[in-house]
Parts: structure tokens; sequence; C-alpha cells
């Protein structure tokens, strides 16, 4: 199906002042996706999430020069996934890719309602809030804290999740760029794409905002004691050249 040329990036791009309208529409959207029956997909499990948390170890430390706590690493994670996992959240359709380059304006004007999903093929089963974090913590487009809090307020009015929601939300956002960070390394080095080096400042800020959150205190006592805010600040191809 034809979407059109309208991207939401692109026009958030020339047309900032849409940015709350089309943000709600997002998160309205994936309310409405949250209450119906999840897909026949597989389920985002621990797995899936301890394997993509290894992308970090796997390829970022070593970029990096660090030797660090791997059983640390897994145990500071297993103290934390279980507030994804054994909350009374519904589990749902996870199109894990939802984002403001992948959601298209139809009509091509923001007041629609009409919005086009790009790039769903991995969907899997699983947490409400990773989406929500797709779309509010983007790897590539900066969204305001501000914001961020509002459109999560506007999805919790929506949906009505739960208690333990916000705990969620961080352990995901913090397991979501964390896993990132590991993938533009590796397509720094092993692809031959260095733009994606340029997304890394913006990664560890919003990991930093998810490690802030108290639920996830073993994780980021982990971060401090093996990738310091010192090492953080510098990038892997700027190591490589020292």
């Amino acid at each position: 199906e034809d979407f059109g040329d309208a991207r939401v990036r692109d026009w958030l791009d020339e047309h900032p002042a849409d940015e709350q309208a089309i943000y709600a529409r997002a998160v309205a959207l994936l309310a409405d996706l949250h209450a119906l029956p999840s897909a026949d997909a597989p389920p985002y499990d621990r797995v899936a999430y301890n394997r993509e948390l290894d992308l970090l170890t796997e390829w970022y430390c070593p970029a990096m020069g660090l030797r660090v706590d791997m059983p640390g690493y897994r145990a500071a994670w297993d103290a934390v996934l279980p507030l994804a996992e054994e909350d009374n959240a519904p589990r749902v359709t996870v199109l894990r890719d939802y984002h403001a380059e992948n959601i298209m304006l139809i009509s091509g004007q923001p007041q629609s309602h009409d919005l086009g999903l790009l790039d769903f093929q991995d969907a899997l089963v699983g947490h409400p809030a990773y989406d929500l974090v797709s779309l509010l913590q983007d790897a590539r487009r900066d969204v305001s804290p501000d914001l961020e809090a509002a459109m999560l307020g506007h999805y919790k009015a929506l949906a009505q999740p739960g208690a333990g929601f916000d705990a969620a939300y961080a352990v995901l956002g913090a397991q979501r760029n964390a896993k990132i960070i590991g993938i533009f390394t590796r397509l720094w080095q092993r692809d031959g794409k260095p733009r994606y080096l340029g997304f890394l400042p913006r990664m560890w800020a919003l990991l930093e905002r998810d490690l802030a959150h108290p639920a996830l205190a073993p994780v980021a006592e982990w971060f401090a004691r093996n990738i310091p805010a010192e090492v953080r600040a510098r990038s892997p191809e700027e190591q490589a050249a020292a």
C-alpha cells in the first residue's frame, strides 16, 4: 500500500509545532493496537532480551577496549527484567521499531487520524511499554523529557496498564538503548557505516535517563563500575585512533 511521502520525521523537521498532536495520535494508535488480540508471533521473552543485551558487551565494550564484569552484567539484568515480565500488563503485539521514521501521515496532514506503519516484520508478543519506549526514546530524533512524560501519561490514561508500568517502561528503555548502542557500534565496525556513531551521545543520554529510575539501581551500578561517564563520552572511533 502506498502511504505517500509524508513521513513523520520529515514532517516534524519542517513543522515542529505539530509535534504534540502527532505524538498524541501515535500514542493513541498504540493504545488501540494493545486493546486488540496479539498477533500470532513468538514471545519477546528473556532469551530475546538477553540476546539483545549481549550486543553491548559483544561490540561496544571491545571497541572501547573494555574488559567488563560479564557475570555481574547478567546478574544486574536478571534483577530488573522481572519488572517487565511479571507485572499485570497485557501481552500485546510489539512492532519493535515504532518511531518517527517508520510512521507516515497518510493524508499528509497532522490532524488526520490516518497513520501508516512501516517496518514491523520482526513483531513479537511482549510488554506494551516497549513500543512506547521506541517512540518516545527515539534513537534518531530528539524527544524532549517533557513531551516524553506527557505522552507516557497520555498512554496510561488511554490504556490503563496498571501498577508498575513506569518501572517496566524504564527497564525496557534501558534494555533497548543498551542494545542499540551495541548495534550502532556493530554498524560502524562490521558494516562500514560510521554515521551511526553520531547517534551514540543521544543513546547514552537516553540510557542514563532510564538508569536514573530507582528500579534500575543494579544495572546503574554495573554501568558506573564498568563503563564510567568519561568512557561514555568518547566515541569508539576516537578510541580506535588512540
